[in-house]
């Protein structure tokens, strides 16, 4: 009885909850971890390693019915096979072949005996990034950034590992959203008279929160990765005594920067401390190249440079514009004393002295003469041209406009074919013309210019006003720029020069350029290719599966009722080596002991149909103890519990355990349950394994070996095309 209640009584807590005596929660969380512990090994000891070994037989025999010589020369393997050579094509071989015809032998055209200095000119690679599809689910944003990366590494490691070029120069726009991940230092906002269009204004906070110097930074890797590092292994592998390599980056884009009076100067900070100076020269197969960052010269010349100060923006370029033809010789100077075998001067005498003693404008002087080479410029955003001048035969987006009949000369003005004279946000497809004149006439001797931005090849001559200068507007080298077939420009320059004087040499040839557009696949019709290769795919394989039943063609699909029974496209009606043949139960089963009372009748569903022996107690047909074959006599009362050891009074647990026999193959047996199955002889008795199968309908057949196949060709095709994505 309990104890009444009693007000003098106290509630003593349990040890575990009892204030003086509570657990930490580490303590809590280490017995749980315990207790999941021990649960995990006893599962294990008891039925995981059954499991587990029970699973890799059943994959070791599937791996051996999948083994057979019919099986991996079957059809859809033979169309797997097919698959792999079409997708090495489209992700390999396709950018080996198109920049292979593209070798300088096939179409450089110098004197025997030249040895040009050879240049590519690479524009607008534009690498994806959150800015360039901001819509876009996450799936499909890093999904198009890994395929267009790929498309890059392809075509770039080609044209360093085929055509191995002297010197390689981008020409701008490296990024696609540079200019807008924020920087650690500096003031990183819009100005009040260019702020960003509605239709990015709503992913600004979580541009500015998420996409910051560190995300810059890992993608200035991701373009090392592409760009660079091919590159510095092709140098490496060229070993001493090759030309002198060099390869320039540092033009920025209005993607890496913005666009005139719009441009951050931190921005522009970070972009130069990383690619190196946007305005440079560079001596290099005797022409002297000018990279001038007009994107940053254009905020002079914008309306808003008249109502506030920019000239943090522009000085830099301008400073550099205005010295521009002394440090010309200069840089011609140091090349020709280079080519003689000089050793360059040092500008200061080599002495000690205090440094608030030191003078620093006491720089030797020394008159330079050194000669003007032909000079090329590159500059990102093109040069002025007037509205609607034509871009000629190569330019993708629209061809050339057919002139009337009887005229000769192209159509004026051609708008479809010409870069569009407009500006907008951030950017301005041409300079201003004041901008170009300017530009032309400090720069000097400009024999040729070269430009991007335009993602598509256009080619003119300017006006008089612009020294008439050829330009040449380089295709993009992405798949993503709007373009079917990107490409980009080679560049063969012979000039041979005397290093003593610096004058040129008499040559056959009147011009020291030669120029060349090299195409790249359309990953378009590569994907169309695979598309249409897919419903063929799938069209030959439904017409296989109806052939089979109608031709008694061996099917592919393995019969479920009979996964091992197809060896060689034929069943061979062997059982399976994973069923066993015997089974004997141990004499001591405290888990099959059943409760006082049971009998056999609560087996059969409940309802005592059982089959009774004469003395009318129940029992189960086969279940008798080894040496009672045939005996079924009634043992009085409990004489079922006490014959099968069931928790029969006073005779505790049964020391005879039942036996199952699975009689091997050729026992065969009829009995009431057909088939040479069931019980017979005090024994039970399993089917033949030679089970006559159902048949089934020529649909269902059909079905099966519609979805066997597929499935089988698109896992196999889809694995291996992952493969050569992650490969790149």
């Amino acid at each position: 009885m309990a104890r009444p209640y009693s007000s003098k009584s106290s509630f003593t807590y349990p040890p575990r909850y009892y204030p003086d005596n509570s657990t930490s929660l580490l303590d809590d969380l280490r017995a749980l971890v315990a207790q999941a512990v021990r649960a995990l090994v006893r599962f294990w000891r008891e039925r995981g390693r059954r499991m587990a070994y029970a699973t890799v037989l059943s994959l070791a025999h599937r791996l051996r019915q999948n083994l057979t010589y019919h099986r991996l020369v079957s059809f859809p393997h033979l169309l797997v096979a097919a698959w792999v050579v079409v997708l090495l094509w489209g992700e390999r071989w396709a950018f080996h072949s198109k920049v292979e015809s593209c070798h300088w032998s096939n179409w450089e055209n110098w004197p025997a005996g030249a040895d040009p200095h050879r240049v590519a000119l690479v524009a607008d690679p534009q690498l994806i990034d959150p800015h360039s599809y901001p819509g876009r689910p996450w799936p499909l944003n890093p999904l198009t950034m890994l395929v267009t990366d790929n498309y890059l590494r392809r075509s770039y490691n080609q044209l360093q590992w085929q055509l191995d070029p002297d010197s390689v120069f981008f020409l701008g726009d490296l990024f696609d959203g540079g200019r807008e991940w924020k920087t650690a230092h500096g003031e990183f906002k819009d100005p009040e008279w260019g702020p960003h269009p509605k239709s990015e204004q709503k992913y600004l906070k979580k541009w500015h929160k998420t996409y910051g110097e560190f995300y810059w930074l890992q993608e200035f890797a991701r373009f090392g990765d592409i760009f660079f590092n091919p590159w510095v292994k092709s140098v490496a592998g060229q070993g001493v005594g090759h030309k002198r390599r060099k390869l320039v980056a540092s033009l920025p884009g209005n993607h890496d920067l913005g666009f005139g009076d719009q441009i951050k100067v931190p921005v522009r900070n970070r972009f130069e401390t990383y690619f190196g100076e946007g305005n440079r020269i560079d001596v290099i197969g005797n022409h002297t190249f000018v990279s001038v960052d007009t994107v940053s010269m254009s905020a002079a010349s914008s309306a808003e440079a008249r109502r506030h100060d920019l000239k943090e923006i522009y000085e830099p370029v301008g400073r550099f514009l205005g010295g521009l033809k002394k440090e010309k010789q200069k840089a011609v100077d140091r090349e020709l004393r280079f080519l003689r075998g000089e050793v360059p001067e040092g500008q200061f005498q080599h002495k000690i002295e205090h440094l608030d003693k030191a003078k620093f404008d006491d720089k030797p002087a020394r008159d330079i003469d050194a000669p003007e080479l032909p000079t090329i410029l590159l500059t990102h955003v093109p040069l002025h041209r007037p509205p609607g001048t034509p871009c000629g035969p190569l330019r993708e987006k629209w061809p050339p406009t057919k002139p009337p009949k009887g005229q000769t000369d192209p159509v004026l003005p051609d708008h479809r074919n010409a870069i569009s004279v407009s500006a907008g946000y951030q950017y301005q497809n041409v300079l201003n013309e004041k901008d170009s004149e300017d530009l032309i006439q400090k720069v000097g001797n400009v024999v040729h210019a070269f430009s991007g931005d335009d993602h598509d090849y256009c080619a003119v001559t300017h006006s008089p006003a612009q020294a008439g200068v050829p330009e040449i507007t380089v295709k993009s080298i992405s798949m993503a720029m709007g373009v079917s077939k990107p490409g980009f420009l080679l560049l063969s320059l012979y000039n041979p020069i005397d290093p003593a004087t610096g004058k040129p040499l008499p040559t056959p040839t009147t011009t020291t350029l030669q120029t060349h557009l090299c195409l790249l696949p359309s990953q378009l019709s590569t994907y169309l290719r695979y598309v249409t290769l897919a419903l063929v795919s799938i069209a030959i394989l439904a017409i296989r599966a109806v052939l089979v039943p109608v031709l008694g063609l061996t099917p592919f699909a393995l019969d479920p009722a009979h996964p091992s029974s197809v060896q060689g496209g034929r069943a061979s009606g062997r059982r399976s080596v994973l069923l066993p043949v015997f089974k004997a139960k141990v004499d001591d089963y405290d888990e099959y002991a059943l409760p006082r009372g049971f009998s056999a009748s609560h087996f059969l569903n409940g309802n005592n149909a059982a089959t009774r022996d004469r003395s009318g107690s129940g029992s189960v047909p086969g279940l008798v103890p080894k040496g009672h074959h045939g005996r079924r006599k009634s043992q009085g009362k409990g004489s079922a519990a006490g014959k099968w050891g069931w928790a029969g009074a006073g005779r505790g647990r049964a020391r005879a355990a039942p036996r199952i026999e699975i009689p091997s193959e050729g026992e065969e047996e009829e009995d009431g349950y057909g088939g040479g199955g069931g019980y017979k002889g005090g024994k039970w008795k399993a089917r033949n394994s030679k089970v006559r199968q159902q048949p089934r309908s020529v649909v269902a057949v059909v079905v099966r070996e519609v979805w066997t196949t597929v499935w089988r060709v698109v896992w196999m095709v889809v694995g291996f095309f992952g493969w050569l994505a992650w490969r790149g």
